[in-house]
């Protein structure tokens, strides 16, 4: 792609804020085209776009893209979009009749196991895609430092003395971990959940219930109790941290387990 492009995305991941000089602050958003192709939206200034242009997950969005290898950014997924033209295409795909919309798309796509994941990426640099685990063991809650590193600090200080109006952005005080098995293998991998509606579940239930620690031991509850319960079938959307190839899980795909036969294994990629 060598010109500015305009793209029909289907957005399945959006991770929680981070600081930015540059932006104010970012998320990471990706998605796959009509073609089935993932695509990374990397930066995007999420809650400083217009209300018209704040689209939610598993909608459909219209965005202009920059050429290929723009930014610093290399990974082949990645796109520079133009924020400006971003735009929202009707309303989310529904989770009606177990999730049939959403399923009819995700169940389309390549699974991977988490080794093969890996080993994709040392073959052509791909970071991103889809882990059905085997069995899904725990959701680990350690802690983080409750304070932004000391140059975001700064920079948030900064920004609210001499820049446009900052929203608050509170740093998460512990981090989440899946621990989880796939078919290829019996050791345990384990991965962050940067799905930025964790982070909105701890704020909001810390909120609610007076205490970090309270608000951490909900967010198990509902990312590993209910998310990854006996009755759901559990996918991990997965991708690396930038600028190592660290695989974390962007969200979580739990639509009901199917009550019908059961389906061929689709980590069967040849």
């Amino acid at each position: 792609m060598s010109e500015i492009e305009k793209t029909k995305i289907l957005v399945l991941v959006m991770t929680y804020p981070l600081p930015s000089r540059g932006y104010q602050e970012l998320i990471c958003t990706a998605g796959i085209t009509e073609a089935g192709e993932w695509v990374r939206l990397y930066p995007i200034d999420y809650r400083y776009r217009p209300r018209t242009q704040q689209f939610k997950k598993y909608q459909w969005i219209e965005v202009e893209l920059a050429p290929k290898g723009a930014g610093n950014d290399h990974r082949k997924e990645s796109r520079r979009p133009v924020l400006e033209s971003i735009k929202i295409l009707g309303e989310r795909l529904s989770t009606k009749d177990g999730w049939k919309e959403r399923r009819a798309i995700i169940d389309k796509m390549p699974h991977r196991t988490r080794r093969q994941l890996e080993e994709a990426y040392l073959v052509d640099q791909t970071s991103l895609g889809i882990v059905r685990p085997s069995k899904i063991m725990d959701l680990e809650i350690r802690d983080a430092d409750s304070e932004w590193k000391p140059q975001w600090q700064n920079l948030y200080r900064q920004m609210t003395l001499f820049g446009p109006q900052q929203k608050p952005l509170r740093k998460i005080p512990y981090s989440f971990h899946y621990k989880f098995l796939c078919e290829d293998s019996d050791k345990p991998h384990y991965a962050m959940c940067e799905d930025w509606e964790l982070g909105a579940l701890f704020l909001n239930e810390s909120a609610r219930l007076g205490s970090d620690e309270k608000a951490a031991e909900s967010v198990k509850n509902k990312f590993f109790g209910d998310l990854c319960g006996q009755d759901k079938d559990t996918r991990f959307y997965m991708g690396t941290y930038f600028p190592y190839n660290t695989w974390l899980v962007l969200g979580v795909f739990y639509p009901p387990r199917p009550t019908g036969p059961v389906q061929q294994s689709l980590f069967d990629l040849t």
